[in-house]
Protein backbone atom coordinates (compact mmCIF):
# COMPACT_ATOMS: atom_id res chain seq x y z
CA UNK A 1 0.00 0.00 0.00
CA UNK A 2 1.28 3.45 -0.89
CA UNK A 3 0.63 6.53 1.22
CA UNK A 4 1.04 9.86 -0.57
CA UNK A 5 1.31 13.15 1.29
CA UNK A 6 -1.50 15.55 0.39
CA UNK A 7 -1.28 19.30 0.93
CA UNK A 8 -4.58 21.10 1.50
CA UNK A 9 -4.73 24.87 1.17
CA UNK A 10 -7.61 27.15 2.02
CA UNK A 11 -8.57 29.72 -0.60
CA UNK A 12 -10.98 32.63 -0.45
CA UNK A 13 -13.98 30.51 -1.49
CA UNK A 14 -12.86 26.89 -1.38
CA UNK A 15 -10.04 24.48 -0.65
CA UNK A 16 -7.48 23.03 -3.00
CA UNK A 17 -5.20 20.04 -2.63
CA UNK A 18 -2.18 18.63 -4.41
CA UNK A 19 0.15 15.66 -4.11
CA UNK A 20 3.83 16.70 -4.14
CA UNK A 21 4.98 13.28 -5.37
CA UNK A 22 2.49 13.27 -8.28
CA UNK A 23 2.98 16.49 -10.28
CA UNK A 24 -0.29 17.62 -11.82
CA UNK A 25 -2.45 15.69 -9.37
CA UNK A 26 -4.70 18.42 -7.95
CA UNK A 27 -8.30 19.00 -6.95
CA UNK A 28 -10.60 21.56 -5.35
CA UNK A 29 -13.61 21.36 -3.08
CA UNK A 30 -15.89 23.36 -0.83
CA UNK A 31 -14.93 21.51 2.37
CA UNK A 32 -12.02 19.47 3.70
CA UNK A 33 -14.25 16.38 3.61
CA UNK A 34 -14.98 16.99 -0.07
CA UNK A 35 -11.26 17.46 -0.71
CA UNK A 36 -10.51 14.10 0.94
CA UNK A 37 -12.93 12.36 -1.42
CA UNK A 38 -11.80 14.31 -4.47
CA UNK A 39 -8.06 13.84 -3.92
CA UNK A 40 -8.42 10.09 -3.44
CA UNK A 41 -10.23 9.91 -6.79
CA UNK A 42 -7.65 12.22 -8.40
CA UNK A 43 -4.78 10.03 -7.17
CA UNK A 44 -6.45 6.85 -8.44
CA UNK A 45 -7.07 8.41 -11.87
CA UNK A 46 -3.56 9.83 -12.00
CA UNK A 47 -2.00 6.43 -11.23
CA UNK A 48 -4.26 4.71 -13.78
CA UNK A 49 -3.16 7.24 -16.41
CA UNK A 50 0.51 6.64 -15.64
CA UNK A 51 0.00 2.89 -15.94
CA UNK A 52 -1.86 3.25 -19.26
CA UNK A 53 0.98 5.41 -20.62
CA UNK A 54 3.57 2.89 -19.45
CA UNK A 55 5.10 5.53 -17.20
CA UNK A 56 6.62 4.59 -13.85
CA UNK A 57 4.52 5.20 -10.76
CA UNK A 58 6.47 7.46 -8.39
CA UNK A 59 7.04 6.09 -4.93
CA UNK A 60 5.84 8.36 -2.13
CA UNK A 61 8.76 10.29 -0.66
CA UNK A 62 7.22 13.53 0.63
CA UNK A 63 6.19 13.90 4.24
CA UNK A 64 3.83 16.58 5.55
CA UNK A 65 3.90 17.59 9.20
CA UNK A 66 2.24 20.23 11.30
CA UNK A 67 4.33 22.46 13.53
CA UNK A 68 2.52 23.99 16.47
CA UNK A 69 3.68 27.40 17.71
CA UNK A 70 2.46 29.46 20.64
CA UNK A 71 -0.03 32.19 19.85
CA UNK A 72 1.54 35.48 18.78
CA UNK A 73 0.97 38.39 21.14
CA UNK A 74 -1.32 41.12 19.85
CA UNK A 75 0.30 44.20 18.36
CA UNK A 76 -0.09 47.13 20.70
Amino acid sequence: MRKYAVIIERGANNYSAYVPDLPGCVTTGRTVEEIKTNIREAIELHLEGLAEDGSPVPEPTSVAIEVELPAQPSAA
